[in-house]
C-alpha cells in the first residue's frame, strides 16, 4: 500500500503579527549603577539607548502567551485551529517539558508543540519550518513564536554582555494565502564558532553557579557583517527579488553597527528602511525580529503588504534569512 501524500503546494504568508513588551524600561544610567561603563560609552558601542526587562509577573511563557494571543486576534485565526506551535528561545530555564506545550495550553490548544534552540535565529528557523508545514499541506495554521528573558541569564558586571541583552516576545501565525508571502529560506550554520557565544558553567558537570551567557564581541562583529551580507543576497536570489524591489530592511537587533555595517555591505538602497529596534529595546535574541518587525509598522516605517528582507545570526554559530511580506499588525 502505498502512503497518501498531498501533492500540491499551498502558498503561506504571515496572517498577523503580535508582541509583548516587558512594562520595565531601564536605562543606560541604571545598567551602570552596577557596570563600570558610561552612557556614552555603551552608545558608542552599540547604539543602545534602552532595554526592558521582565518583572516577577512577566516571565518566558506569560510574555510568549501574550504575543500569541495577539497574533492570533490579528489573524482571524482561534487556538482550535493552530496544528502546531513552535517557540524559539534560548532563556526557557528548563529542559523538559518545553515551554511550547504550556504555552499551546494556555491558548487552549492541544496541538503539535515544540521549542527549537538557533540562539537568535530561532525565529527565523521557526518561521521556515512554519512555511513548509503549510505549504506541504501538512498543517493550515502553524503559530511562530520568539521569546527571551536574558535578564535572568546575564552577569550585570561582564562589560561584554550586561547591556546588550533584553527580554521581550514577538509571535506571527502562518497561514495559506493566495500569494507566497514568505521566501524560501538561506540559513546555515557555523559549528567551528561555537565558542564565540556559549553559556557558562555549562550544565554538563552540575554546577552550582548561576549560569550566564557570555559572547566574544569582537569576534561576532567581524562575522556577521561580512558573512551576513552573502546571506542576504542569497535570500534575495531564491526569492526572485532585487534589492532594489525591498521596502524594508529587518536584521536580528544585535547591534546598531552592526546594522549599519551589514546594510552598506549589501549595498542597501537608500529607498529602503532599515529597522534599529535595537536602540530602545536592546538586543532580545530570538524575539527581535518579530519586536523589529512591529515596531516599524507601528511608527510607520513600514506597513502591512510591504517587502522585507529578514536576516538573524547567533549562537551556534546559527544563521537564517527570507524575503517576506509584512503582515498586518495589532
Amino acid at each position: 500500500m502505498t502512503i497518501q501524500q498531498a501533492t500540491d503546494l499551498t502558498d503561506a504568508a504571515m496572517l498577523g503579527l503580535g508582541v509583548y513588551r516587558p512594562e520595565r524600561v531601564v536605562t543606560n544610567d541604571e545598567i551602570c549603577e552596577v557596570l563600570d561603563s558610561s552612557d556614552e560609552w555603551i552608545q558608542s558601542r552599540s547604539g543602545i539607548k534602552t532595554r526592558r526587562f521582565a518583572g516577577p509577573d512577566e516571565d518566558l511563557i506569560t510574555m510568549a502567551t501574550a504575543a500569541a494571543q495577539r497574533a492570533l486576534t490579528v489573524a482571524g485565526v482561534s487556538a482550535d485551529q493552530l496544528g502546531c506551535v513552535i517557540v524559539a528561545t534560548s532563556t526557557y530555564p528548563e529542559h523538559t517539558p518545553a515551554s511550547a506545550a504550556q504555552i499551546a495550553d494556555r491558548l487552549g490548544s492541544t496541538c503539535a508543540a515544540f521549542d527549537i534552540s538557533a540562539g537568535c535565529a530561532g525565529f527565523c528557523h521557526g518561521l521556515n519550518l512554519a512555511t513548509s508545514m503549510v505549504r506541504s499541506g501538512a498543517e493550515s495554521h502553524v503559530l511562530v513564536i520568539g521569546v527571551e528573558q536574558l535578564s535572568r541569564f546575564m552577569d550585570p558586571t561582564d562589560r561584554g554582555t550586561a547591556f546588550i541583552f533584553a527580554d521581550g516576545a514577538g509571535a506571527v501565525v502562518v497561514g495559506p494565502s493566495e500569494t507566497a508571502g514568505i521566501g524560501p529560506t538561506a540559513w546555515g550554520s557555523d559549528g567551528s564558532q561555537a565558542h564565540v557565544i556559549n553559556q557558562t558553567p555549562s550544565c554538563i558537570g552540575g554546577g552550582a553557579d548561576h549560569p550566564v551567557v557570555q559572547m566574544e564581541g569582537t569576534a561576532v562583529f567581524r562575522w556577521a557583517p561580512f558573512a551576513m551580507a552573502k546571506v542576504a543576497h542569497e535570500a534575495l536570489t531564491r526569492a526572485g527579488v532585487s534589492i532594489d524591489d525591498l521596502d524594508a530592511f529587518i536584521p536580528h537587533q544585535a547591534n546598531l553597527r552592526i546594522t549599519q555595517t551589514l546594510s552598506r555591505n549589501i549595498k542597501l538602497p537608500e529607498s529602503v528602511a532599515v529597522a534599529t529596534d535595537v536602540v530602545d529595546a536592546g538586543n532580545t535574541s530570538a524575539a527581535s525580529v518579530p519586536l523589529a518587525m512591529e515596531a516599524m509598522l507601528r511608527t510607520g516605517q513600514a506597513k502591512a503588504g510591504d517587502l522585507a528582507l529578514l536576516i538573524a545570526f547567533g549562537a551556534g554559530l546559527s544563521y537564517a534569512g527570507q524575503v517576506v511580506t509584512l503582515p498586518p499588525h495589532e
